[in-house]
């Protein structure tokens, strides 16, 4: 997790090795997810929720007793792993100890990520309008998968979205268009690298290599090929179905695409660089330099950069650019307010799974794959990646199983990362509630005239397509190991 302990490592043994929070410590974030997922559904609490304050306030109420917790009644002590445990000291060293972790050592480096790249990716804009075939939106959908990895799922949903609701701006039924759009570009195309998708982004914090979810490729390609293959179909079927005065109207109406902005692609190759290279205490130049590779990247350095680039992208970028995008930054505020919350409160189940993640019964990768996936589909998949990550972690690796090193100490059961992984980014298409920008994406459809499902209506096609594809590729990735 990249924190530094204040204290030395303790005997095996010792009384306070085995303590475990209590259950009602894990309480506040359990009520925190389900507010996040349940009051925008309740209509009495719909303009309530509407507000990022009332947000906030929700979070920071719910993380108050969290503090009290670390600050009056936990003995000081943390488990650790493989039966070692930290001594931190009771009252105030432990609650400063849990602050720093949540917030410095974990949230303040995923929320500078993804401001910066909301913040560049709101300064692109791609206008046009193609004549909307299968085959053209069926490229937009694989533009947008690969795009996710490079800038993240909710700067590739934003980018695209509004020239894909252009170009079948005189179609008819485009309803399906936007349910795959969520599938492949908000969530399951943004695997391959940790800026893709937040819940792996907080592995890269703990210590996963950046570079180790480029070997997710051949799973990446089997679950996007098989959808992309399934939405041509699909979309041919209702093209079909089109009037031919709308077919006409389609194609007298074009537009080439052209994209406005392209200095902030300058400046999302300086993020992804940051995030590969300026990893806090290890080396800034490659070791084989000698003397000079001594130094190493100090605390926060990476966060100015692309905090930095992300104000260059603002002092850059043409006004009319990002009111052409209806850029504004309510969206990332939302997430900066609950995700406030949810790193605070989350501590104590973390810590309970650190002693107790053996117990639970889960052993075989299918298994995390669905927990961490069924999680991640009412729940929000950035935490509960993460305690299913605690989780994995806790548990002894088969003798001939792959090992995951982690950064700064530690390791995991390589077949139960890749499993956690994908159940987390890919089972969070399943509801509109599974990643951020699910309900984005569905509000600017909206915006647009495009009537999107309910939230029960939504559940159904995702029952309907992605169910069948994830049983069959348990079978493929963790029963028969093909791929």
């Amino acid at each position: 997790m990249g924190m530094t302990w204040a204290a030395g490592i303790l005997a095996v043994g010792a009384p306070a090795e085995n303590y475990v929070p209590p259950a009602w410590s894990a309480a506040p974030f359990v009520a925190l997810l389900l507010a996040i997922a349940l009051l925008p559904l309740i209509p009495a609490c719909h303009r309530f929720w509407q507000h990022n304050r009332n947000k906030l306030l929700i979070a920071l109420a719910l993380s108050l007793p969290v503090g009290l917790f670390y600050g009056l009644a936990h003995p000081g002590t943390m488990f650790l792993e493989h039966g070692q445990y930290a001594a931190i000291g009771a009252g105030w060293p432990m609650l400063i100890h849990q602050l720093r972790a949540a917030l410095l050592d974990e949230y303040l480096p995923f929320i500078v990520l993804l401001f910066a790249l909301y913040t560049i990716s709101g300064g692109i804009q791609l206008r046009g309008d193609l004549p909307a075939h299968p085959r053209t939106n069926t490229l937009f959908l694989a533009v947008g998968a690969v795009l996710a990895n490079l800038i993240g799922t909710t700067g590739a949903a934003m980018l695209l979205i509004r020239p894909l609701l252009q170009t079948n701006s005189q179609r008819r039924h485009v309803k399906h268009t936007v349910i795959f759009f969520i599938f492949l570009v908000c969530n399951i195309g943004g695997c391959l690298l940790p800026i893709g998708d937040p819940p792996l982004f907080l592995g890269y914090l703990r210590g996963v290599s950046f570079f180790w979810t480029l070997g997710l490729a051949g799973k990446w390609l089997c679950c996007v090929g098989l959808l992309l293959g399934i939405y041509y179909i699909w979309d041919v079927r209702a093209y079909r179905r089109e009037s031919p005065g709308t077919i006409a109207r389609d194609q007298a109406v074009v537009q080439p695409l052209r994209l406005a902005g392209k200095i902030n692609l300058l400046y999302l190759a300086g993020v992804v660089g940051a995030v590969a290279l300026l990893v806090p205490g290890q080396p800034i130049l490659p070791r084989y330099l000698g003397e000079l590779s001594r130094a190493v990247v100090p605390d926060f350095l990476r966060e100015l950069v692309m905090l930095g680039l992300a104000g260059l992208s603002l002092l850059t970028t043409p006004a009319g650019i990002r009111r052409a995008n209806h850029f504004n930054f309510a969206a990332i505020a939302e997430v900066a307010a609950l995700f406030l919350g949810i790193f605070i409160t989350m501590q104590a189940p973390i810590e309970m799974l650190k002693v107790q993640g053996p117990s639970l019964g889960l052993t075989q990768p299918w298994q995390f794959f669905w927990a961490s996936g069924g999680l991640s589909s009412f729940l929000d998949n950035a935490p509960t990646y993460v305690v299913f990550f605690e989780t994995a972690g806790t548990l002894p690796v088969a003798p001939g199983a792959g090992v995951t090193a982690l950064l700064g100490g530690g390791r995991i059961a390589t077949d139960l990362l890749v499993a956690l992984s994908l159940g987390s980014v890919f089972m969070g298409a399943n509801t509109y509630i599974g990643n951020g920008p699910n309900f984005m994406v569905k509000a600017i459809a909206q915006e647009r005239g495009v009537r999107m499902p309910s939230f029960l209506h939504y559940m159904a096609y995702s029952a309907c397509v992605l169910l069948p594809v994830f049983i069959l590729l348990t079978f493929v990735f963790f029963v028969l190991r093909w791929v």
